[in-house]
């Protein structure tokens, strides 16, 4: 494969090769084709597909979620997305700063195991040892009590001197434990929160059954799957951001030796790739009730048996009367 191939094969899949996401169901496929994409690219870019360029069908000038608000291709695509984290379609993990990570229904369990709270029933409590601001626990109590929920709603009921900022903070911190997630959205009310738990009760409780290890090996077999292929300090960038690279390349290390991963010379480079299946070998099977063997023609008859030769020691035959 070639470094043309290769991109080539990228912009294919991440839907940037002239063919947009334009419907609902578009949103749909192209999510959980890919895995998780980030709704705008970031800079320095990272390695891995956006939702905004799925939706523009092209790489060339996407904006980022600061100049979002002065490109008409973003509210069109905002819309379809909104729409599809309502309908539980994919699911947000805020783990790329000010842009959203948008992780599809089949993948989203396994960024639990890897980030999410191990014990999403306990209340939120503060303290020295605690992961969690004061403020923090405040907001989880409304969201929990009056949730789904917005910023100014929870203002009102907190009181009306908190700064939007302090909130935003607040909502952060919960989020990027994926004890919150937002569920809708709406422009004269803005965006509305909730209990991830109440939300989607399935996927959470799958995400506590699963191990580190187990989610980490998964994850990064779909990143390679979606990004075709990479090299493995470039999975270790991308993975980085929620966990430490050792864990990473454990699991790089893990996939090889299970064989679920190959390595492939692209250019100079030396990459990871997923094997293609091998060839299932199907034998050709007998039809039920079929013979095995030539069978008689339908008008053919058994033939006659022949009579049995006489015995050896039998006497002989009584003399007729010509005799």
């Amino acid at each position: 494969m070639t470094e043309q191939e290769l991109l080539e094969l990228r912009n294919a899949k991440w839907r940037t090769n002239g063919q947009p996401i334009r419907t609902q169901d578009d949103a749909r496929e192209y999510i959980e084709s890919v895995g998780f994409c980030l709704m705008y690219p970031l800079r320095p870019p990272v390695l891995v597909p956006t939702f905004i360029g799925a939706w523009a069908g092209s790489n060339d000038n996407l904006p980022t979620w600061q100049h979002a608000f002065a490109d008409a291709r973003a509210k069109d695509a905002t819309e379809v997305m909104v729409r599809t984290l309502r309908q539980k379609f994919a699911f947000e993990a805020p783990l790329f700063g000010e842009t959203d990570f948008l992780v599809s229904a089949s993948v989203f369990p396994y960024f639990y195991g890897l980030v999410g709270d191990r014990n999403p029933r306990a209340p939120i409590k503060t303290g020295n040892r605690s992961e969690y601001s004061p403020l923090a626990a405040h907001v989880f109590q409304v969201i929990q009590k009056d949730g789904p929920i917005t910023k100014n709603r929870m203002r009102e009921i907190l009181g009306g001197e908190l700064s939007e900022a302090a909130i935003d903070r607040a909502l952060n911190e919960l989020a990027m434990k994926l004890r919150i997630t937002r569920v809708d959205y709406r422009a004269e009310q803005g965006a509305f929160w909730d209990v991830l738990l109440r939300w989607s009760p399935d996927e959470v409780r799958e995400g506590v059954t699963l191990s580190i290890a187990e989610s980490l090996t998964a994850l990064v077999s779909k990143y390679i799957e979606c990004v075709v292929a990479a090299e493995p300090t470039e999975v270790e960038e991308f993975f980085s951001t929620f966990i430490g690279r050792g864990r990473v390349r454990e699991a790089i290390n893990a996939l090889l030796a299970a064989r679920e991963f190959q390595f492939v010379h692209i250019g100079s480079k030396t990459m990871l790739q997923v094997p293609p299946p091998k060839p299932v070998l199907v034998r050709k099977m007998v039809r039920p009730g079929r013979p095995i063997g030539r069978r008689l023609r339908p008008s053919a008859k058994p033939a006659a048996p022949a009579a049995p030769a006489p015995a050896k020691d039998a006497p002989n035959s009584p003399p007729t009367e010509t005799e």
